[in-house]
């Protein structure tokens, strides 16, 4: 791979401006594409470049990854954003469109912090099976943290439920890719609770997870670190013991906000009998996870008071937030 090479697709990704997602699929298709991307094929072909010129053309391929999908994250939400059917031409006042919710502005933000550090952004089904969602997650039948997610059953066969936390990805995701892997979903997710000021039986949480030889809880806390320090400009936080099914050690974060500490994840080791349980070899790999709600996240930031306030579909609401991304 030539420096023409290299300035020619920079200027490409650079000058690249879609009007629809049609044209923005494309391109990605072009770059990034499974059997013929041309980033796809340079990165499968590498070994055949000299040992000594691969760590360089490496980290170029690897930047150039990075500025697409960047490239394509930001043009998708412009994309989105800008989608609707008012004649502009039209006399007349100006229609009222609100703007993007804060659940979508918190959800766009975490993406572009999680892929900026090498996490893949991958989707997440919401209906799921008892043993992706419980059992190989290490918490069978007679498990008292079940009592702690009361869980909506789908009636036609008791085996399948509205899932009760995005955790579920991993056991997807590990089934079918072997280590090492830096993976992040973020979803819906279901609990059979009453519908008050700070709760709703349906929520938005990411949960993401690293994998690899000599992960370490030193790993963890650097990654939550960068993460805090990105989404409030300053990173003054806590650890604090806690239990979690799935990872040992577990803890709870807390981060020091508006002068008082708040707890805004979870996080932990991921535990040895969830790795068996999907065929990795706990002896040779290690990985973290990690899980925040993304409502929670999205009172602390805009000082909202009422959870509810989040499905009203008051455009009043929604104007508060225009200019916000």
């Amino acid at each position: 791979m030539c420096d023409k090479e290299i300035s020619k697709i920079k200027k490409e990704i650079e000058h690249f401006k879609p009007k629809t997602l049609e044209e923005l699929n494309k391109f990605r298709i072009k770059f990034l594409g499974k059997k013929s991307g041309i980033i796809t094929n340079i990165l499968k072909n590498i070994h055949e470049i000299p040992i000594y010129k691969r760590k360089i053309i490496g980290k170029i391929v690897n930047d150039l990854k990075k500025d697409i999908k960047k490239k394509i994250y930001e043009n998708k939400f412009n994309i989105n954003n800008n989608i609707n059917n008012v004649d502009l031409t039209i006399t007349g006042n100006s229609p009222n469109i609100g703007s993007a919710h804060p659940i979508s502005i918190i959800k766009n933000r975490i993406i572009h912090i999680l892929s900026q550090i090498g996490f893949n952004y991958i989707n997440s089904p919401e209906i799921e099976d008892d043993w992706h969602n419980f059992t190989a997650l290490n918490i069978p039948i007679w498990h008292p943290s079940r009592d702690m997610q009361d869980t909506f059953f789908l009636c036609n066969n008791s085996n399948f439920l509205l899932r009760t936390h995005t955790t579920s990805i991993q056991i997807r995701y590990m089934k079918k890719h072997k280590p090492p892997s830096r993976i992040f979903s973020i979803g819906k997710v279901y609990r059979n609770e009453t519908v008050s000021s700070h709760s709703n039986f349906m929520f938005h949480q990411m949960e993401a997870f690293y994998i690899d030889k000599y992960v370490s809880f030193s790993n963890l806390k650097k990654t939550i670190n960068y993460i805090i320090l990105s989404i409030f400009g300053k990173s003054i936080i806590r650890f604090r013991p806690s239990y979690f099914p799935f990872t040992e050690p577990s803890a709870e974060v807390d981060v020091y906000y508006n002068n008082n500490w708040m707890e805004i994840m979870g996080c932990g080791i991921i535990d040895p009998i969830v790795l068996k349980n999907v065929d990795i070899d706990p002896e040779f790999y290690s990985g973290f996870a990690f899980g925040l709600g993304i409502e929670r996240l999205a009172l602390m930031i805009y000082k909202i008071k009422d959870i509810r306030t989040y499905f009203d579909n008051d455009i009043r609401f929604l104007n508060q937030f225009k200019g916000e991304f």
